[in-house]
């Protein structure tokens, strides 16, 4: 179901943005971007904060992860960038928690990030069972019962509780998707309305976020 949503969002934004003839290096507001009718707070200071809203599970996340990371670390310490794994309303997903867990024990490194998508779309071990994520870990490692421990805890399930409101606050409902400062949303799906492929869809994106990380930069002044 998601895919096909990620599809039949990215054919109607991809029409809207044809029409509208806008490019990643001119970006549209309500095209290739959003602008947020109730700006989110941060506290980034003079840093432009970038936030992924993306799923492990999700193969174009897994497929945006080398873009994204590359364009992150080309902005070094011109952005505050962080990530926060979405939610399914009445679901547990172990994967979420995992991701928590990892962050709360501050182990989570950029290879061990994408380690995580490589077991889940190349090895084909979707780690949506407890236990296939506490196996995992193990093998990284990584304290089990520690592990075990902190992804039981009070901690990650107010993680879990806040990405739920943040999900609600940001509006989204497809992902990858990324705000910038508060105030703007984009994604691979809204980027280009001429692409052919995903991976120029997460090209352009990285365009919008350059123009929209300059823009809000502008506005801290």
């Amino acid at each position: 179901m998601q895919f096909l949503k990620f599809i039949l969002t990215a054919v109607t934004l991809s029409a809207v943005a044809f029409t509208a003839s806008a490019s990643p290096a001119n970006p549209k507001d309500g095209v290739e971007y959003k602008t947020l009718v109730a700006p989110q707070p941060v506290d980034s200071g003079k840093k432009v904060e970038i936030i992924e809203f993306f799923d492990y599970a999700c193969p174009h996340c897994a497929g945006f992860d080398a873009t994204l990371n590359a364009w992150v670390k080309k902005q070094g310490d011109n952005i505050a960038f962080k990530r926060v794994h979405i939610g399914r309303q009445g679901a547990d997903l172990p994967q979420q928690k995992m991701f928590y867990t990892l962050q709360a024990m501050g182990v989570l490194t950029p290879e061990l990030h994408t380690k995580i998508f490589n077991e889940i779309h190349v090895n084909h071990n979707r780690m949506n069972r407890d236990e296939l994520a506490f196996d995992f870990i193990a093998k990284q490692g990584i304290d089990k019962q520690k592990f075990i421990d902190t992804y039981r805890g009070f901690g990650v399930a107010a993680y879990v509780r806040k990405t739920a409101s943040m999900m609600d606050a940001y509006g989204v409902e497809f992902w990858p998707m990324l705000a910038v400062d508060g105030k703007y949303i984009t994604a691979p799906s809204m980027a280009e309305a001429n692409a052919t492929s995903e991976a120029q869809l997460n090209e352009a994106v990285t365009q919008v976020l350059d123009v929209l990380v300059t823009k809000a930069k502008a506005e801290k002044k």
